[in-house]
């Protein structure tokens, strides 16, 4: 029976491996080069060429690293990757929570670690080829450290609070632990910009002008109204403009990148 189970896994994870290239495939036969009718005297035509090429660069890339990722979880299966790492985990602690916690994060770990060539090149090259890499090296590992132990603390609290329910409530763990990820969901949404964003990036208010007051006054049209808009330092990273919503109630907010600030007029923005 386990065999079997098994099998069927590993089939379903071939079966999606192919069956999502085959569909990336697909959408690829529908690049070009060449500028279509519809958007002649609309968009630049040397710069949809250069962006076609981007996505070409990047599709390929992601074939190899999605390819060494597939792999590298089969040789897991196949070798027995996972028990090793468990009577590993159960060498060091023997209760259920600790063993979960040393269990997942060192393949966590080990995987950041395995896939960080592939985070280099995607940044140093490929986005620097391309004139959008604005990150150095310092910012590019202070990242990485940061998200380990963001990802330590709030994914092991997540982890921790789900087996307790489970060791205490048995079959019924699932309601507790589908009410802990509800609200861990929610809070995120309505603090992420105020808690997480600030240890990456610097935010400050849009400055009082025209550009707020068509923000303001096209929420209000669009029945979204809010106070809080916000400017975050993404010339950081990249060159690349970006925006976006988040919050609830009254931490709903909206935050624009500086380079969309840059390149953009009011009205493109709005």
């Amino acid at each position: 029976m386990e065999s079997v189970i098994f099998n069927i896994i590993v089939a379903i994870l071939v079966f999606d491996f192919v069956f999502g290239h085959f569909l990336k495939y697909l959408n690829t036969t529908r690049w070009s080069k060449d500028l279509p009718k519809e958007l002649e005297g609309i968009y630049d035509a040397e710069k949809y060429a250069k962006q076609q090429e981007y996505e070409k660069v990047n599709y390929r890339f992601s074939i190899i690293t999605s390819i060494f990722g597939f792999v590298l979880i089969l040789l897991m299966l196949f070798f027995d990757g996972f028990a090793f790492v468990d009577t590993l985990s159960r060498s060091y602690v023997s209760h259920p929570i600790p063993v979960a916690l040393v269990f997942f994060g060192i393949l966590m770990f080990a995987s950041d670690i395995l896939t960080t060539p592939f985070d280099l090149y995607d940044t140093f090259v490929i986005e620097e080829k391309f004139g959008f890499n604005k990150t150095t090296l310092k910012t590019f590992f202070l990242d990485k450290i940061k998200g380990w132990l963001l990802s330590a603390l709030l994914g092991g609290s997540i982890l921790s609070l789900i087996i307790w329910f489970y060791l205490k409530t048995g079959t019924d763990f699932w309601i507790y632990g589908w009410l802990i990820v509800a609200a861990f969901t929610i809070f995120m949404a309505m603090f992420y910009s105020n808690i997480i964003v600030p240890l990456f990036n610097k935010q400050k208010p849009l400055e009082e002008g025209e550009l707020r007051n068509e923000i303001e006054s096209f929420s209000q049209k669009a029945g979204f109204k809010l106070k809080n808009i916000f400017v975050i330092d993404g010339s950081k990273r990249s060159t690349k403009a970006n925006a976006y919503f988040t919050g609830l109630g009254a931490k709903k907010r909206i935050v624009l990148f500086d380079t969309l600030l840059d390149d953009l007029k009011n009205s493109e923005i709005v």
